[in-house]
């Protein structure tokens, strides 16, 4: 079951270190546990930060002297006035094994450059979209589908997310169904985006890896759609480091070129993680 916190007005914390330089400190503003595994939060924008929907940053607690930083997607869009957060919960992990445990007033360190694969601009032109996410590699997804551009540049958008368990994949049905009451891009999204969900462990009404799931063309009839064309279709990938690769072949075997900024193609990847 999940648990949101509201937002605090509580007056700032004292830190025990000093914030490093060059580095924004934000207030956290809200936070949402979705499982023991997964959890998202707000924080504060810094007003001079600019990026593109997609894009991942370096954040950090101001636990240390030198403290750990580990790249996160931003999950809201860049218009957005907060910065959202989706991520994992691990019991041992130098950043996440503190961060699970923010509330609303603490403070949170981010790096000020922000970068990634993920964004619009590395694709050529065409006609479908296809995010293709496991766990928290959803979250430059939720950023990109709450941008305009993403409606203006193709005409409908498939994004899939594939979790363990059922729980996991609230997030993602969540945003989805959010879309539609978005004061921004509500009127684009009308009949333009859909979810397709699959677990590899939970009994669920549809199990598998989205690899399996294409390769057997069961994707494409439960969907109604012709199968990946690298002349109309464009893909985003972004979760585990197992699944970046096996879709990242896959895509490649279809015909697909992977694309950057400097020289944009038909499909892109986001190899940075946290722990």
């Amino acid at each position: 079951m999940s648990t949101a916190s509201a937002p605090s007005t509580d007056a700032a914390k004292p830190l025990e270190f000093p914030i490093p330089a060059n580095v924004y400190a934000e207030k956290v503003v809200s936070v949402k546990h979705y499982t023991d595994r997964l959890f998202a939060f707000r924080i504060t924008r810094p007003q001079s930060l600019r990026f593109r929907s997609g894009e991942f940053v370096m954040i950090g607690l101001p636990n240390a002297e030198k403290p750990v930083f580990r790249a996160y997607s931003v999950a809201s869009p860049a218009w957005d006035e907060e910065l959202e957060f989706f991520s994992i919960k691990v019991p041992d992990g130098p950043l996440t094994q503190h961060l699970q445990k923010i509330q609303p007033g603490d403070t949170i360190l981010m790096r000020q450059k922000s970068t990634g694969t993920l964004v619009l601009d590395a694709l050529t032109p065409g006609k479908r979209l296809f995010m293709i996410s496991t766990g928290t590699g959803i979250a430059p997804f939720a950023s990109l589908l709450r941008d305009p551009d993403t409606y203006e540049k193709f005409e409908h958008v498939y994004l899939t997310h594939t979790c363990r368990d059922v729980a996991e994949l609230s997030y993602g049905q969540e945003l989805v169904t959010s879309l539609a009451d978005d004061p921004l891009i509500g009127e684009f999204t009308n009949g333009r985006v859909t979810l397709y969900n699959s677990t590899t462990r939970e009994t669920s009404d549809r199990m598998g890896r989205i690899t399996a799931l294409v390769g057997s063309g069961k994707f494409y009839t439960d969907l109604g759609i012709e199968p990946l064309n690298p002349e109309t279709d464009r893909i985003m990938i972004c979760g585990s480091m197992h699944m970046l690769k096996d879709v990242k072949e896959m895509a490649e075997n279809l015909g697909f070129v992977e694309g950057s900024l400097s020289a944009p193609a038909s499909f892109v990847v986001e190899r940075a993680f946290v722990g």
